[in-house]
């Protein structure tokens, strides 16, 4: 049965019927489409639980009110779901793309990544889309007849944002498009887009939050300035929070509107006629020129303000200090690992050598919650702590 709202759908937008299915043949779902069975499976997975512990910028342990990797999947589909609807495409695909995007995420956010990346290096390296992917397919253990969450290719295609050609030539059909130079579905291309636009204004929120920059420094910004100008010319009064949260509320609302529009023109112009169409055309969800140029000087503004102050270089510091330790601890002795990431280790091991067990050392640390980490590095190093 497929999902009631199909028939309103864009012919270019993604369909049920028109899926190219699951690596593991199933029944199709009797009350919901495929792409809503990817949602929900995505919801009620381990790993999508463990995102409510992991760093978006700032460590969990810091602060109850910062932006988690669950806060921001749960941000990221709000706004990509409203694209998607505005422009008539599939919203529970858009959806499912966008909460499962992170799922391979290491602790400690992007400083997290580059360590394990560094530590993988001569083991085939370590990316987290790719990672991402890895859980979906192998790594989450519900259900007796496959491991993984045997996803449609649709929104696995959609999770893999990035892939190198050598990657993408061991991953079959879901990497043909990288090698042909094609497109994902306008859905993934929406979730790539609406991940942008989200970590843009929450990590400016949580910034200003944090102290770690200030209204007047945020101004040097077109996009901040513009909306900055329009809340206090009819707000005059208003200030603190709620003034930080109508202007970034604007942002939002203002490169939204700009995505859709510039992406129903290019649409209108591309005239593709189903899906695989879209997939033959240049990436159509775009921001206009001057919105494109604007987005990129906030993100270098935060950049240069947010990502690399002192504070939070001190606190990645601490963070890759721990992946690097557990890391080198786990590959010398992988008797230290918890039984079944133990046994795990072992029979990769007897499949692909040393590769295989820093794979599954990998695995077990991308897997772990930042407090997690912090207590697992303590229990390795500190003599004072129980293991």
């Amino acid at each position: 049965m497929s999902a009631p709202h199909e028939s309103a759908l864009a012919p270019y937008a993604a369909r049920d019927e028109t899926t190219r299915g699951r690596v593991h043949a199933e029944a199709p779902p009797s009350f919901r489409g495929e792409y809503q069975r990817d949602r929900d499976r995505i919801i009620h997975c381990t790993a999508f639980r463990r995102l409510v512990y992991k760093t978006q910028v700032f460590v969990n342990h810091e602060g109850d009110l910062y932006r988690t990797r669950l806060t921001h999947s749960i941000e990221v589909a709000q706004i990509a779901r409203t694209i998607a609807r505005a422009l008539r495409l599939n919203e529970a695909l858009t959806e499912a793309i966008c909460l499962a995007h992170d799922l391979g995420h290491t602790p400690f956010g992007h400083a997290g990544q580059d360590a394990l990346n560094e530590c993988m290096r001569e083991y085939g390296g370590f990316e987290h889309n790719l990672q991402s992917l890895r859980v979906v397919d192998e790594l989450e253990e519900r259900y007796a007849q496959f491991p993984g969450l045997n996803l449609t290719f649709e929104t696995r295609e959609g999770v893999l944002k990035h892939c190198s050609l050598e990657n993408a030539r061991r991953l079959g059909e879901l990497g043909e498009r990288f090698i042909e130079r094609r497109q994902p579905t306008l859905e993934a291309q929406i979730a790539n887009l609406a991940d942008e636009i989200a970590y843009n204004n929450h990590d400016l929120d949580d910034g200003l939050r944090a102290g770690l920059i200030t209204l007047d420094e945020l101004r040097q910004t077109r996009l901040f300035q513009r909306q900055y100008e329009a809340v206090t010319a009819r707000y005059p009064e208003l200030s603190g929070r709620r003034l930080v949260h109508e202007i970034v509320r604007r942002m939002i609302n203002h490169v939204v509107t700009d995505l859709i529009e510039t992406t129903a023109d290019a649409v209108a112009a591309a005239a593709p006629a189903d899906v695989d169409a879209v997939r033959a055309c240049p990436a159509l969800v775009k921001f206009s020129p001057m919105v494109a140029d604007e987005h990129l000087e906030l993100k270098r503004f935060l950049r240069e303000h947010v990502y690399l102050h002192y504070r939070v270089l001190r606190m990645t510091s601490k963070a890759r200090t721990v992946i690097h330790d557990m890391f080198n601890a786990f590959i010398a002795r992988p008797e230290l690992l918890p039984h079944e990431h133990r046994a795990a280790a072992q029979q990769m091991e007897s499949l692909n050598g040393a590769a295989g067990r820093a794979r599954a050392v990998a695995d077990y640390i991308a897997g772990m919650t930042d407090r997690y980490a912090i207590m697992e590095h303590e229990r390795l190093f500190d003599p004072a702590k129980r293991s």
